[in-house]
């Protein structure tokens, strides 16, 4: 096994003061790509991806669906991902690198069936439906024309060992990914109505990435919730057990022996997974809690089983049909052994479906995105609607962009716990496949929505490449934190650590501040279809010292010596000081390798000590911006100043972390920079071998276009390679009587969402 390369260089920063929109929105400049997918790579970059359609943007002289979108110039550039990835799953890996699972077929214009079977000659996308898609995160240092900078995606060398599109992804302790369920034609839902066959179209089995050498395994719960468990919810249990849920059914499973304790049904049968896309997430762990997992759902839809339809459209005018106020928790592993219940909490502020959760430094969870009726996929027709024409919201299946976030207090008390008081309201409507995700200094990208079967930019709900920044009430205070100590590396238990704030991080009493502060690891995960698969937070347990001087010194454990609640890999330390966050810190979790991860003892903390005389000496005026009061009502939508004073630590992660299987894929790289004379040479003559190319002959690429992006991959130079067989199409409607349809056979493709 290769180790990783672990760059970090901490810097104390201050930025210029930066004129916001508290409580509001501001432009995120344009995506180039609709952002169906995203995920934090480092302070710097975002990285995004779209189906392969017909997008304007070109790279490597066919149409973009990869992007990488930089934080500080709010600015796009393309980048190459060789085959479709609609519709994938997606985790960390243990060094801070990102992948993509699974996909869709080769698709042509509008969705069409690809011209060369696994290939499309226009679009130039390879069947993804087995692909495991790699990307090391780079940083404007390093070389992006350099192959370790782009998305390895050659399903030749690294592939899945069954199709899976719509799956699930989930990190086990030792960093390893289980990938759960999926489709392996497509369609509205992954069934017929009445349901007679539950693997038809449906992949209900498990599989391990890296590779175990066994085949894939049947798990029970997928087969029983046949239809509506496409991108079930997955969260790992402190036990080592994965809590499930779909359909309206829950379970753990134990991904080791594929043994199930069947959990309660979700009251009211209230689907949560897509296409109702309910908001989801792990509320935060904390000492106070025990660091128990509980999971909130909110949302979706209670559509009844008869009005979901079938593969092709659902039975009924979705838009027309409110999606659901409803939110409930459950506590799967009660750490006091009490029953296992859903609980009833307070009612959204409004019903919505595709509603997404983000969970804030300050413990709080903002929902963002989604639609007062309907669900999310698209349609041409309906059972009830023959002619593409006559459809109100053209291919969309929902209607009433919801366009106002609220913000979920977990702690407040029943009846108490929602809030929109001060937020403004986006005119961009986010709806199917919008995404978003926590930035480093707090704030909250948002953008995507297209729920179109390729590029529609003349509709009610059209692709939507505008992105947006969104500001929670924090943003009013003038002063925040500026922590220096955080360490670029967290072990499961063991010694301590200190980090210092200076008395100009706040005002007031310093004992009040001390008391008040949250040292928290945050993890936003891979965001697509109003999940965060990943998405995490810890409060990390702290004593105290308050000096002379008003400096606070933070004496803080280590993560805790669990790493089934926080899998090995990258997070980000924040430090909030009443209700007001830093600028999150890069680190990286445990050893930064696939293995059983060290669990050290947890040493004890020195006790508190407090200091009465002691204060803080920024403006009190400057520091009142904690979400732990109510926001001014005036706020929402106003420009204020806020100062970003913080320490960055950029962590470059490489590739090579998975034994002979990522070692080759290094080998392979380095075998072509090797024998780069034998390649065409790009304009500035450093040729390079193309990640994503394989297939007989190792055909290659030529080099960037121009020297105007540092993102512009390579072309293809192969356009008879061919990866998977599979006959999935966007436009065929499914027929359930057609040949091979039955017994597990594909028939004609499915109609694809």
């Amino acid at each position: 096994m290769i180790p990783p390369s672990l760059l970090a260089l901490c810097l104390a920063i201050s930025t210029p003061a930066l004129a916001v929109k508290v409580g509001g929105f501001e432009d995120g400049g344009n995506t180039l790509v609709s952002a169906m997918m995203m995920f934090l790579g480092n302070d710097e970059k975002v990285y995004i991806m779209d189906k392969a359609e017909g997008n304007s943007a070109q790279v490597a002289g066919h149409p973009a669906w990869g992007a990488v979108w930089d934080i500080a110039t709010r600015k796009a550039e393309v980048m190459d991902v060789p085959s479709n990835v609609f519709c994938a799953s997606g985790m960390h890996l243990p060094n801070g690198s990102y992948t993509a699972f699974g996909g869709n077929s080769a698709v042509g214009r509008g969705g069409g069936s690809a011209s060369n079977g696994d290939w499309d000659a226009e679009y130039q996308d390879f069947d993804g439906s087995k692909s495991i898609r790699i990307l090391n995160p780079c940083k404007s240092t390093d070389n992006f024309a350099d192959p370790s900078c782009q998305w390895f995606d050659d399903a030749t060398k690294i592939s899945m060992k069954r199709k899976r599109w719509y799956s699930a992804a989930e990190a086990m302790a030792d960093g390893t990914i289980v990938l759960i369920g999926g489709f392996t034609g497509g369609g509205y839902i992954l069934r017929n109505t009445p349901n007679k066959n539950p693997d038809d179209g449906a992949e209900n089995t498990y599989e391990f990435f890296p590779p175990r050498d066994e085949d894939p395994k049947r798990l029970q719960f997928i087969y029983d919730t046949s239809g509506l468990n496409s991108y079930a919810h997955t969260f790992l249990m402190p036990s080592g057990n994965m809590f499930l849920q779909a359909n309206y059914s829950s379970t753990l499973w134990n991904p080791d022996t594929n043994a199930e304790t069947r959990l309660p049904d979700m009251p009211g049968q209230v689907i949560r997974v897509y296409p109702a896309s309910g908001a989801t997430a792990m509320l935060p762990l904390t000492p106070e809690n025990k660091y128990t997992p509980t999971i909130l759902f909110c949302g979706g839809t209670d559509m009844k089983d008869d009005q979901w339809g079938n593969f092709s459209y659902p039975a009924i005018d979705t838009w027309n049909y409110p999606a659901s106020k409803d939110c409930q928790r459950i506590t799967p592993e009660p750490s006091d052994g009490s029953e296992v219940k859903y609980t009833q909490d307070d009612d959204m502020l409004e019903g919505r479906s595709m509603g997404q959760f983000i969970i804030l430094p300050d413990g709080k969870l903002l929902v963002v995105n989604g639609a007062l009726n309907g669900t999310a996929g698209y349609a041409k027709t309906t059972s009830t609607i023959l002619k593409e024409e006559d459809m109100p919201y053209g291919q969309s299946l929902a209607n009433g962009p919801v366009g106002r976030p609220a913000i979920y207090d977990p702690k407040a008390p029943a009846g108490k716990r929602w809030s929109n008081e001060g937020l403004s309201e986006s005119p961009i409507a986010r709806m199917y496949h919008s995404s978003a995700m926590l930035l480093p200094d707090a704030s909250v990208l948002i953008a995507g929505s297209n729920p179109n079967v390729d590029v529609v930019l003349q509709t009610k709900y059209p692709t939507e490449y505008r992105a947006e920044v969104f500001f929670p009430p924090y943003f009013s205070a003038k002063v925040r934190p500026s922590p220096k100590g955080i360490p670029a590396t967290l072990s499961y238990g063991g010694e301590p650590f200190d980090i210092t704030i200076p008395s100009s991080s706040y005002s007031g009493s310093a004992n009040d501040a001390a008391e008040n502060t949250i040292i928290a690891v945050l993890r936003g995960g891979f965001t697509t279809h109003a999940m965060n698969m990943g998405q995490r937070f810890v409060q990390l347990n702290n004593t105290y010292t308050v000096k002379s001087d008003g400096s606070i010194v933070y004496h803080v454990s280590q993560m805790p010596p669990v790493p089934e609640i926080f899998q090995p890999g990258p997070g980000w330390v924040y430090v909030t000081v009443n209700g007001v966050p830093s600028v999150g810190q890069q680190v990286l979790v445990g050893s930064g390798k696939v293995e059983v991860q060290t669990k050290l003892a947890v040493s004890p903390l020195p006790d508190s000590v407090k200091l009465d005389s002691a204060k803080g000496s920024a403006d009190p005026n400057a520091t009142n911006g904690g979400t732990g009061s109510s926001p001014a009502a005036e706020s929402g939508g106003s420009s204020r100043t806020g100062t970003i004073v913080g320490a960055a630590v950029g962590v470059v992660a490489v590739l090579a972390i998975i034994g002979g299987i990522i070692g080759f894929i290094v080998a392979k790289r380095r075998r072509a920079s090797a024998a780069q004379a034998s390649y065409p040479m790009s304009a500035s003559g450093t040729g390079a071998m193309a990640p994503g190319v394989g297939a007989a002959g190792m055909a290659a690429r030529s080099g960037r276009e121009s020297d105007s992006s540092a993102f512009l991959p390579f072309k293809s130079g192969n356009e008879s390679h061919t990866w998977n067989s599979s006959t999935a199409s966007l436009s065929t409607p499914y027929r359930d009587d057609a040949p091979g349809a039955g017994n597990g056979g594909y028939g004609p493709p499915h109609r694809a969402y």
